[in-house]
């Protein structure tokens, strides 16, 4: 694949945006550990709920789709739609209670809620957990998917992918803090809805297509075209529907998934204005990432399967793909070989924008943890806010470093996502419980982290061996971990004290003020319910218009505009 002039210029130009973008926000940056990971607490909903939306557009995430796609047909995204409900959840009941905790980590949560020392040990334990080990894995992933890209778009190895890629989001990371990633994060989401919908709308056009019609008319497409699983087939119905909805939203904790929000959903609601903006600016973020943005990924997955129509069609004409490197969810790159110079200049640079929005939160927000709930609660409980800042620095380059080394033990976008939800398979629940069942403790937590964390582990070292120890189906390895996982915790809670009855009473005070804990309840379960049914009825109505079936995607377009009055009538009962 060769690049124009057009396309360097291009490419090279949102790089010195970029570095521009972190140089500015460093001055505000560097003041104080309060203004690098949270801004100063006053940015509005719609640049955290843009940032939210681009972090989880990395670059693993076209692949994945377009994996999901070829492999199960358009129903196979129901293993992350199902999470919607997971959305929802934190939109209409916990957006809130986080923005006014006022704290400056979500880590933090755990001394605000618990007492002893075993809060403290649970902080700084999941700072190194959740910052460290959890973060390198999840960026592993997305550095991984960013080389397979280049190796196709720019002929470059995994190594040189790495180190150029590296250098950059280092140092825009490092220097702007949570501004400079707010503010990138926005350039590149622009970018990135432009490039996917220009590209998909070309690639629609090429002569193998030949258009909308003919791809969905296709023998290779046709039957993929479903969005929802063929109930007839076991297997299908089990792995897509049933396990995404009767089991996996709730009990697992996936990034930017996590019930009762968490991670770097949390840090965005935390750095909101206020608790209006905390709500406004997740539920943007739910509707933007389940129902606006999808269709353009699936429709070039769908044209992948006339170009390439098998897996050894795409290894003959990518030969320098290594076998690690194979896979399906190279199909969404290797079709952007086919786009004009200029666009392709675009659609890489969005790409490349996906990849580092997503690497810059993860630095950002992994350095937080690192900084604010281990070095300076632990190490250094004296350390000045300077200290701190140089400390966060240094953490983003480390992180970045490990993550990039840990790319190279990974193989594809799905297994990515299996391992993590692996990883966090039953402790779901424990985190939407905590804030009002009293009995939760922080030896519920560590149990939850422990029991989930070994399972996983055993699975993923088992699934390497040349001869298993067991032989078991990835659902199956899912509903395993949550049973054990739930069982174990919930025992390890009915088992241990509770904390202490002063440290709840201030946390239901801070949190709840004179509020009812349960206050609204019925609006915000209407909320919740409304809300999960516009954005479906969004995404499948967008659906059935591509797919031509007007009076189906007419009907799901009035039932979102109904869901989006309902909304507006109850909105100041849940905001």
């Amino acid at each position: 694949m060769v690049l124009t002039s057009l396309d360097y210029i291009i490419i090279f130009g949102f790089f010195i945006l970029s570095l521009f973008i972190g140089l500015w926000a460093s001055k505000s940056a560097g003041k104080n550990s309060s203004e690098f990971f949270l801004s100063g607490r006053n940015m509005p909903w719609w640049l955290l709920g843009v940032s939210m939306v681009a972090t989880t557009f990395a670059a693993d995430t076209p692949g994945l789709v377009t994996e999901l796609v070829r492999k199960n047909g358009v129903s196979g995204n129901w293993v992350w739609w199902a999470m919607l409900l997971t959305g929802m959840l934190t939109v209409f009941f916990y957006a809130k209670l986080w923005r006014k905790s006022g704290i400056t980590t979500d880590l933090e949560f755990y001394e605000l809620r618990y007492s002893g020392k075993m809060a403290g040990f649970l902080r700084g334990f999941r700072a190194i957990y959740l910052g460290v080990i959890f973060n390198v894995i999840t960026m592993a992933g997305v550095c991984l998917a960013g080389a397979k890209i280049a190796n196709i778009l720019l002929g470059i190895s995994q190594e040189e992918m790495l180190l150029y890629s590296s250098i950059i989001v280092v140092i825009y990371s490092s220097l702007g803090g949570l501004k400079g990633v707010l503010l990138t994060d926005f350039v590149q989401f622009l970018i990135a809805m432009i490039g996917s919908v220009w590209a998909t709308v070309y690639i629609i056009g090429l002569p193998e297509i030949n258009g909308l019609s003919n791809l969905l008319t296709h023998p290779n497409v046709s039957g993929k075209l479903a969005m929802l699983p063929d109930f007839s087939n076991t297997e299908a119905l089990i792995t897509l529907f049933i396990i995404p909805f009767a089991v996996q939203w709730w009990s697992t904790w996936y990034p930017g998934a996590e019930p009762g929000g968490g991670g770097y959903i949390a840090q965005r609601m935390l750095a909101a204005k206020d608790e209006k903006n905390a709500t406004w600016a997740t539920l943007f973020f739910n509707f933007a990432h389940y129902a606006l943005r999808p269709w353009p990924w699936i429709i070039v997955g769908l044209a992948s399967l006339i170009i390439f129509p098998s897996l050894e069609s795409m290894n003959q004409a990518f030969p320098s793909l290594t076998t690690e490197m194979q896979g399906h969810d190279v199909a969404y790159a290797a079709m952007m070989t086919y786009l004009p110079a200029g666009l392709l200049g675009i659609v890489l640079t969005s790409l490349i924008a996906a990849f580092m929005s997503t690497i810059s939160t993860q630095l950002n927000w992994g350095s937080s943890y690192v900084v604010n709930d281990f070095y300076s609660r632990f190490i250094n409980t004296n350390a000045t806010e300077k200290q701190k800042v140089i400390v966060g620095r240094i953490s983003t380059v480390l992180l970045m470093l490990f993550a990039a080394l840990f790319s190279f033990y990974l193989q594809s976008a799905k297994g990515v996502f299996d391992l993590l939800l692996q990883i966090g398979a039953g402790t779901g629940l424990l985190f939407i419980l905590r804030w009002f069942w009293s009995r939760i403790n922080p030896y519920s937590e560590i149990a939850a982290m422990a029991i989930s964390f070994l399972i996983a582990v055993f699975f993923f070292i088992n699934g390497k061996l040349d001869t298993p120890i067991i032989e078991i189906a990835g659902y199956w390895q899912l509903i395993i971990g949550v049973f054990v996982t739930t069982i174990g915790w919930v025992i390890v809670t009915l088992l241990t004290q509770p904390t202490d009855a002063e440290t709840l009473k201030k946390f239901d005070q801070l949190i709840f003020e004179e509020d009812n804990k349960f206050k609204n309840i019925g609006y915000k379960v209407v909320g919740f319910i409304t809300g999960t049914i516009g954005v479906y009825s969004f995404l499948f109505a967008t659906g059935n218009w591509i797919y031509g079936n007007i009076v189906l995607a007419t009907i799901l377009s009035v039932v979102t505009i109904l869901s989006v009055i309902v909304l507006r009538k109850i909105w100041k009962y849940i905001s």
